[in-house]
Protein backbone atom coordinates (compact mmCIF):
# COMPACT_ATOMS: atom_id res chain seq x y z
CA UNK A 1 0.00 0.00 0.00
CA UNK A 2 1.09 3.28 -0.99
CA UNK A 3 2.29 5.79 2.00
CA UNK A 4 -0.09 8.92 2.21
CA UNK A 5 1.38 12.36 1.91
CA UNK A 6 1.82 13.99 5.43
CA UNK A 7 1.57 17.32 6.48
CA UNK A 8 3.53 19.14 9.24
CA UNK A 9 1.93 21.85 11.36
CA UNK A 10 4.09 24.76 10.31
CA UNK A 11 2.28 27.58 8.16
CA UNK A 12 4.04 28.04 4.83
CA UNK A 13 4.05 32.16 4.11
CA UNK A 14 1.79 31.43 1.00
CA UNK A 15 -1.30 30.98 4.15
CA UNK A 16 -0.81 34.73 4.72
CA UNK A 17 -0.75 36.00 1.33
CA UNK A 18 -4.11 37.56 0.33
CA UNK A 19 -6.82 35.30 -2.11
CA UNK A 20 -6.21 36.66 -5.17
CA UNK A 21 -10.18 35.98 -5.70
CA UNK A 22 -10.51 32.54 -5.76
CA UNK A 23 -13.93 31.70 -4.48
CA UNK A 24 -15.41 28.16 -5.06
CA UNK A 25 -18.81 27.90 -6.76
CA UNK A 26 -20.89 25.40 -4.83
CA UNK A 27 -20.76 22.66 -2.90
CA UNK A 28 -19.94 19.80 -5.05
CA UNK A 29 -19.95 16.96 -2.80
CA UNK A 30 -19.18 15.71 1.04
CA UNK A 31 -18.25 12.36 1.32
CA UNK A 32 -18.31 9.89 3.96
CA UNK A 33 -17.68 6.22 4.90
CA UNK A 34 -20.78 3.90 5.57
CA UNK A 35 -20.76 0.36 6.19
CA UNK A 36 -24.31 -0.40 3.84
CA UNK A 37 -24.13 1.15 0.48
CA UNK A 38 -27.65 -0.26 0.11
CA UNK A 39 -29.11 1.17 3.08
CA UNK A 40 -27.30 4.43 2.62
CA UNK A 41 -29.01 4.42 -1.33
CA UNK A 42 -32.42 3.64 0.20
CA UNK A 43 -32.35 6.34 2.79
CA UNK A 44 -31.09 9.02 0.44
CA UNK A 45 -33.38 8.04 -2.21
CA UNK A 46 -36.77 6.93 -0.70
CA UNK A 47 -36.26 8.99 2.80
CA UNK A 48 -34.46 11.90 1.82
CA UNK A 49 -36.03 12.19 -1.36
CA UNK A 50 -32.33 12.82 -3.55
CA UNK A 51 -31.46 11.61 -6.94
CA UNK A 52 -28.63 8.54 -7.36
CA UNK A 53 -26.96 10.48 -9.36
CA UNK A 54 -23.31 8.78 -10.26
CA UNK A 55 -21.55 5.83 -8.65
CA UNK A 56 -17.81 4.36 -9.02
CA UNK A 57 -16.04 1.02 -8.38
CA UNK A 58 -12.64 0.92 -8.15
CA UNK A 59 -9.53 -1.10 -6.47
CA UNK A 60 -8.01 2.05 -5.54
CA UNK A 61 -8.06 5.36 -4.11
CA UNK A 62 -6.81 7.49 -7.13
CA UNK A 63 -5.05 10.66 -5.24
CA UNK A 64 -2.51 8.59 -2.77
CA UNK A 65 -2.58 4.71 -4.54
CA UNK A 66 -3.91 3.00 -1.11
CA UNK A 67 -4.36 -0.46 -2.44
CA UNK A 68 -8.35 -0.24 -0.94
CA UNK A 69 -11.01 -1.72 -3.43
CA UNK A 70 -14.73 0.31 -2.77
CA UNK A 71 -17.89 1.96 -3.98
CA UNK A 72 -18.49 5.58 -4.07
CA UNK A 73 -22.00 6.76 -4.63
CA UNK A 74 -23.24 10.49 -5.11
CA UNK A 75 -27.60 11.29 -4.25
CA UNK A 76 -27.83 14.86 -6.00
CA UNK A 77 -29.55 17.82 -4.64
CA UNK A 78 -31.98 20.43 -6.04
CA UNK A 79 -29.06 22.92 -6.63
CA UNK A 80 -27.10 19.90 -8.17
CA UNK A 81 -24.51 19.65 -5.29
CA UNK A 82 -24.90 15.90 -4.35
CA UNK A 83 -23.86 13.92 -0.90
CA UNK A 84 -21.00 10.98 -1.48
CA UNK A 85 -20.39 8.29 0.56
CA UNK A 86 -18.23 5.04 0.32
CA UNK A 87 -18.18 1.53 1.40
CA UNK A 88 -14.96 -0.33 1.94
CA UNK A 89 -15.76 -3.76 3.51
CA UNK A 90 -11.38 -3.85 4.19
CA UNK A 91 -11.58 -0.94 6.13
CA UNK A 92 -12.01 -1.23 9.77
CA UNK A 93 -15.13 0.46 11.69
CA UNK A 94 -14.43 4.21 12.81
CA UNK A 95 -13.05 4.57 16.23
CA UNK A 96 -15.61 5.52 18.75
CA UNK A 97 -15.35 9.43 19.36
CA UNK A 98 -13.07 10.75 22.58
CA UNK A 99 -16.14 12.94 23.21
CA UNK A 100 -19.91 12.89 22.82
CA UNK A 101 -19.50 16.71 21.18
CA UNK A 102 -17.70 15.59 18.24
CA UNK A 103 -20.80 13.32 17.38
CA UNK A 104 -23.36 16.40 17.60
CA UNK A 105 -20.96 19.03 16.23
CA UNK A 106 -20.06 17.19 13.13
CA UNK A 107 -22.74 16.91 10.32
CA UNK A 108 -24.12 18.31 7.51
CA UNK A 109 -27.27 20.25 7.38
CA UNK A 110 -29.27 20.52 4.39
CA UNK A 111 -31.90 23.92 3.41
CA UNK A 112 -35.58 23.61 3.60
CA UNK A 113 -37.64 26.27 1.53
CA UNK A 114 -39.40 27.63 4.95
CA UNK A 115 -40.61 26.83 8.40
CA UNK A 116 -43.62 24.97 7.12
CA UNK A 117 -41.51 22.53 5.01
CA UNK A 118 -39.19 22.00 8.19
CA UNK A 119 -42.41 21.20 9.75
CA UNK A 120 -43.08 19.04 6.89
CA UNK A 121 -39.83 17.05 6.94
CA UNK A 122 -40.23 16.45 10.72
CA UNK A 123 -43.80 15.35 9.94
CA UNK A 124 -42.54 12.43 7.32
CA UNK A 125 -38.90 11.57 8.93
CA UNK A 126 -41.03 10.68 12.24
CA UNK A 127 -43.15 8.12 9.72
CA UNK A 128 -40.50 6.64 8.53
CA UNK A 129 -39.17 5.39 12.20
CA UNK A 130 -36.75 7.86 12.15
CA UNK A 131 -35.68 9.60 15.27
CA UNK A 132 -35.70 13.71 14.87
CA UNK A 133 -34.35 16.26 17.70
CA UNK A 134 -36.38 19.79 17.79
CA UNK A 135 -37.58 21.93 15.43
CA UNK A 136 -34.72 24.02 17.53
CA UNK A 137 -34.67 28.28 16.99
CA UNK A 138 -31.08 28.97 16.73
CA UNK A 139 -31.28 32.74 18.45
CA UNK A 140 -33.74 33.87 15.56
CA UNK A 141 -30.94 33.16 12.56
CA UNK A 142 -32.21 29.63 11.35
CA UNK A 143 -34.90 26.74 12.47
CA UNK A 144 -33.20 23.49 12.31
CA UNK A 145 -34.21 19.61 13.00
CA UNK A 146 -31.70 17.00 13.55
CA UNK A 147 -31.39 13.29 12.92
CA UNK A 148 -28.84 10.24 11.82
CA UNK A 149 -28.96 8.25 8.53
CA UNK A 150 -27.74 4.81 8.99
CA UNK A 151 -24.53 4.66 9.16
CA UNK A 152 -25.01 7.48 12.01
CA UNK A 153 -24.09 10.40 10.10
CA UNK A 154 -25.64 13.53 11.96
CA UNK A 155 -28.06 15.43 9.92
CA UNK A 156 -29.61 18.73 9.86
CA UNK A 157 -32.79 20.15 7.88
CA UNK A 158 -32.53 23.72 8.39
CA UNK A 159 -34.26 27.20 7.07
CA UNK A 160 -32.96 30.53 7.52
CA UNK A 161 -35.35 32.90 9.75
CA UNK A 162 -32.77 35.76 9.26
CA UNK A 163 -32.40 36.46 5.77
CA UNK A 164 -28.72 37.80 6.39
CA UNK A 165 -28.23 34.92 8.45
CA UNK A 166 -24.94 34.34 6.44
CA UNK A 167 -24.02 37.84 5.46
CA UNK A 168 -23.08 39.12 8.93
CA UNK A 169 -19.10 39.25 7.77
CA UNK A 170 -17.49 42.38 10.25
CA UNK A 171 -19.48 40.84 13.20
CA UNK A 172 -17.93 37.33 12.32
CA UNK A 173 -14.29 39.18 12.57
CA UNK A 174 -15.18 40.58 15.38
CA UNK A 175 -16.05 37.53 17.09
CA UNK A 176 -13.15 35.77 16.29
CA UNK A 177 -11.06 38.47 17.72
CA UNK A 178 -13.12 38.39 21.24
CA UNK A 179 -12.57 34.11 21.13
CA UNK A 180 -8.96 34.29 20.20
CA UNK A 181 -8.03 37.37 22.78
CA UNK A 182 -9.46 35.69 25.51
CA UNK A 183 -8.12 31.87 25.03
CA UNK A 184 -4.70 34.06 25.00
CA UNK A 185 -5.32 35.92 28.00
CA UNK A 186 -6.93 32.68 30.24
CA UNK A 187 -3.74 31.10 29.14
CA UNK A 188 -1.31 34.00 29.59
CA UNK A 189 -2.69 34.11 33.37
CA UNK A 190 -3.18 30.50 33.73
CA UNK A 191 -6.89 30.41 33.97
CA UNK A 192 -9.05 27.23 32.64
CA UNK A 193 -9.79 27.99 29.22
CA UNK A 194 -13.36 26.84 28.62
CA UNK A 195 -14.22 28.57 31.74
CA UNK A 196 -12.78 31.60 30.48
CA UNK A 197 -14.27 31.17 27.61
CA UNK A 198 -18.16 30.80 29.22
CA UNK A 199 -17.75 33.90 30.79
CA UNK A 200 -17.04 35.81 27.84
CA UNK A 201 -19.87 34.07 26.13
CA UNK A 202 -21.95 35.20 28.98
CA UNK A 203 -20.98 38.78 29.02
CA UNK A 204 -21.87 38.92 25.08
CA UNK A 205 -25.17 37.59 25.63
CA UNK A 206 -26.05 40.18 28.52
CA UNK A 207 -24.68 43.10 26.21
CA UNK A 208 -26.80 41.58 23.10
CA UNK A 209 -30.01 41.18 25.12
CA UNK A 210 -28.79 44.62 26.81
CA UNK A 211 -29.54 46.64 23.42
CA UNK A 212 -32.58 44.49 22.38
CA UNK A 213 -34.51 45.62 24.90
CA UNK A 214 -33.24 49.41 24.63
Amino acid sequence: MQATATHTGAKPKAALTPNPGLTPMMLNHAAWVTPDAAATTDFYTRIMGMELASTVLDDSVPSTGDAIPYFHIFFRMGDGSTLAFFEAPGVPGPSKSSHPAYDIFNHIALQAKDRAEVLRWHEWLTSQGVEVVGPTDHKGLILSIYFHDPAGIRLEITTPLDKEWNRHTEKGYADLKLWEDCKQKARAEGRDVPKALLELIHDVRKRYEAKESA
